[in-house]
């Protein structure tokens, strides 16, 4: 998370090399056809990379931050990737999935999960889920939650305040290369907010001060 009063920005090296408008997911596709660009963005009200940042379609822009990315299989996201039933949707009913999950090379999850979380960001619509999620420390924040039917309306009244974490169900590490699969049937993915299909495996890589960002 960043905290308030932390400036991991620098002076802006001078004007921007992309200049656009959007969310995350337009972000993501100017990163990908830019890499390394200085952007000014524009963020609409639905961008989380915006909101973790504090960035505003008013931002002075005197000053840029090196921001990392996911790669996810070929795509990029620049807030976050959700493999099976986004948190804010986890209803009594949704049935679990046989997954595994590798970080780095170690496995940290074999069994039924309803979620996992791949983040370099914090929120997800609006919500805190990944608290402590820095879009700029070179590493992607991991959650795998395999929370009980009966836990689960608790867990989504809590989201938005960033206290459904700690919770002994909910699996939470830090990565640079995640493996993903899904080995009885294959999974929802959504990319920065936007649905993007099923998947039975994905790779993601952090792209460490993917772009740079006005702000």
């Amino acid at each position: 998370m960043i905290k308030p009063g932390e400036d991991w920005t620098r002076p802006a090296a001078g004007p921007p090399d992309v200049e656009m408008s959007g969310d995350d997911a337009d972000l993501a596709a100017a990163v990908g056809a830019h890499p390394g660009a200085l952007v000014r963005f524009r963020p609409t009200a639905g961008s989380d990379v915006a909101r973790a940042i504090g960035l505003s379609a008013n931002s002075s822009g005197e000053r840029e931050a090196a921001l990392d990315a996911l790669r996810v299989d070929d795509r990029l996201a620049t807030n976050m990737v959700v493999v099976g039933t986004p948190p804010n949707s986890l209803r009594r009913f949704v049935r679990r999935i046989f997954m595994t999950v590798e970080v780095d090379n170690r496995s940290v999850w074999s069994g039924p999960a309803t979620t996992i979380v791949v983040a370099t960001g914090e929120f997800l619509r609006g919500l805190d889920v990944v608290p402590r999620g820095h879009p700029g420390d070179g590493r992607a924040e991991i959650q795998v939650y395999a929370v009980a039917p009966r836990e689960r309306r608790a867990l989504r009244g809590r989201l938005h305040t960033g206290t459904h974490v700690p919770h002994p169900a909910i699996t939470q590490t830090t990565g640079r290369h995640v493996e993903i699969t899904c080995s009885r049937r294959a999974a929802p993915v959504e990319i920065d907010g936007h649905a993007a299909g099923t998947a039975d495996h994905l790779a993601i890589d952090v792209v460490g001060a993917a772009y740079r960002l006005l702000v």
